[in-house]
């Protein structure tokens, strides 16, 4: 049992432990389904505090090879399914944190280097008498691996787009991360080795022109979360069964922390539930998991419409939006309907996909956004008196 290579189930059994569990185990069913099909490479993007550190930590814990979890398993949701046994701790899995990664060295453009070696010396340390010295890749690496013993991998990557985020400006560190990427899932060699791909993050894969830069991955987004609409935040049923169990008035939860609308399915940040249930009060716990500052330079930029789209949106109107152009980073933004499609993966925008507009969801983000528009207003008053 590895850190990359084959971890544990510790962290996942800790979620089970915690005072508030919601049983998602029936996302491992979806998967279960992609496992040797074409269908087996996921980009599954959710905003801040969504869960997606807790679900890539169950998958893992699920296929890992290193850890027996069918006790853990099989008292949830996923222990009905009929191929629950037939995938179970049956993989060499590498998850991988990205954020941790980039957190832990002295220079980013250190880091593909760091998670190559760090897990190549996981799979020498595992299999000492296959890979020589000259094996310097990942992907290298696992198909040698497969074609001396067949092996194959789940690979998990949390906060996938971590380094599109936060290094923005960084051409060419972004450049070696899509090149890493492709390298370990583009092309015929990654079918032989990968038997199932799952990669978490805040934003979807980004776009080299209008493609995507991997274009071999089924994408489920807040813009359309297809058939894992249930398993993005907590559904209102489950909300409605929390309410009951600890004594919540239902609707002013529906007002406070409702909205986001993914087709027919209601869906609840789980941070705000869970911190609303143990504490007891409600208010925005948006600004302790993801604060409002991240949002203000966004409204600073100077397209044309999106402040009024977004004060118009506060006094309860929609903004029609084209969501197409938005290229999944940083510093693509080419009009408001950019900037407000990003703001609808970060969570602060509901998005209706049939009228193709674009709401504020609840009160929760109501006063954030609130807030954000008056540090933008407030930054601008002291830019004027120093000119």
């Amino acid at each position: 049992m590895g850190s990359y290579l084959n971890p544990g189930s510790d962290l996942f059994e800790m979620a089970l432990q915690s005072q508030i569990f919601v049983d998602k185990s029936g996302l491992i069913e979806k998967t279960n389904r992609c496992v040797r099909t074409l269908q087996r490479y996921l980009c599954v993007s959710r905003p801040r505090r969504f869960g997606k550190s807790i679900t890539a930590d169950m998958l893992t814990a699920y296929y890992s090879r290193g850890c027996s979890s069918r006790e853990m398993f099989e008292k949830l949701n996923i222990g009905k399914s009929t191929d629950f046994l037939e995938h179970l701790n049956r993989y060499d899995v590498i998850h991988l944190d990205i954020q941790w990664f980039l957190a832990t060295v002295d220079s980013v453009d250190e880091v593909i280097n760091f998670i190559t070696d760090s897990v190549l010396v996981e799979l020498r340390e595992s299999y000492p008498d296959v890979l020589p010295e000259e094996v310097n890749t990942v992907p290298d690496a696992l198909s040698r691996l497969r074609e001396e013993n067949g092996q194959k991998f789940v690979v998990i990557i949390d906060e996938w787009d971590v380094l599109i985020r936060d290094e923005s400006a960084n051409g060419k560190v972004q450049k070696a991360y899509i090149n890493f990427l492709r390298g370990m899932f583009k092309g015929s060699e990654p079918t032989k080795y990968i038997q199932l791909a799952y990669l978490t993050g805040i934003l979807p894969i980004k776009k080299i022109k209008t493609q995507s830069a991997l274009n071999n991955f089924d994408e489920f987004t807040m813009l359309d979360a297809g058939r894992l609409v249930s398993f993005v935040g907590f559904t209102e049923d489950e909300v409605k069964t929390l309410c009951e169990k600890y004594r919540m008035d239902f609707e002013q939860v529906k007002k406070w922390y409702d909205g986001y609308c993914l087709g027919e399915c209601h869906i609840y940040n789980p941070i705000a539930v869970v911190n609303l249930v143990t504490k007891g009060k409600f208010k925005s716990y948006w600004s302790e998991t993801g604060t409002y500052e991240a949002i203000v330079p966004l409204l600073n930029m100077d397209f044309e419409g999106l402040k009024t789209a977004i004060i118009e949106m506060l006094g309860g109107s929609r903004a029609e939006i084209d969501v197409s152009s938005f290229q999944n980073d940083m510093v693509s933004f080419a009009n408001r309907d950019d900037v407000l499609t990003y703001l609808i993966h970060l969570g602060y925008l509901g998005y209706d996909e049939d009228a193709e507009a674009a709401f504020v969801p609840n009160e929760e983000i109501r006063q954030e956004l609130t807030k954000a528009i008056r540090r933008n207003a407030w930054d601008e008053m002291i830019q004027n008196q120093r000119c």
